[in-house]
């Protein structure tokens, strides 16, 4: 069984904003594969489902994005999962909107949540799937930045990103079985 985690802050007022990409990219997943996130546990809102003849476990952390971490550690040990078996999808300001990539370990790049699960987990053998948000125009604005909703103009692209994060996300699960991976590659618009 494989986790795949969408990183994100709960609550309706974080819902569309930058911050949230892993876990509207999650919702796309799970709509497209018919996986329903029933079941409130383990600090997660999570359901079961089979992606490509693998059966995966979609999860959404109901803790803060920087307290990811203790999520992510909770329902692996609870369901038995390695993290080397997880797929952590999240926002990332280094990359422009509509860029992707996927990283199988490595550091956190000062993304709050990823370093949360290195701490928790003891490790950076996960693979990740980063979601291009863009960047402030000034450094001090980060925070402002990611916690303000995407435009009506982001909109488009962030829909074409998802679909290409839900088809990665796909074939990762198919690789995972096939041949040792590279540690970084990227798509996007």
């Amino acid at each position: 069984m494989r986790l795949i985690l969408g990183l994100g802050n709960p609550g309706a007022q974080y819902e569309l904003t930058r911050h949230n990409a892993g876990f509207l990219v999650l919702d796309a997943l799970t709509e497209k594969h018919n996986i329903k996130l029933d079941t409130n546990r383990h600090y997660c809102l999570y359901g079961k489902g089979t992606i490509g003849g693998h059966e995966v476990v979609a999860a959404k952390p109901m803790t803060y994005m920087n307290e990811s971490g203790k999520a992510a550690k909770a329902i692996l040990s609870a369901l038995d999962i390695l993290p080397e078996q997880a797929i952590v999808v999240h926002d990332d300001i280094d990359l422009p909107l509509g860029k992707i990539k996927r990283k199988h370990k490595g550091g956190d790049a000062g993304q709050l949540g990823v370093r949360s699960l290195i701490n928790h987990l003891a490790t950076d053998r996960f693979t990740r799937i980063r979601i291009g948000i863009g960047r402030p125009e000034h450094h001090e604005d980060i925070v402002d930045f990611v916690l303000s909703p995407f435009t009506q103009d982001d909109f488009p692209i962030v829909r074409e990103v998802q679909e290409q994060a839900v088809e990665l996300i796909e074939t990762t699960l198919a690789e995972f079985s096939e041949k040792p991976k590279k540690s970084e590659e990227d798509t996007g618009c």
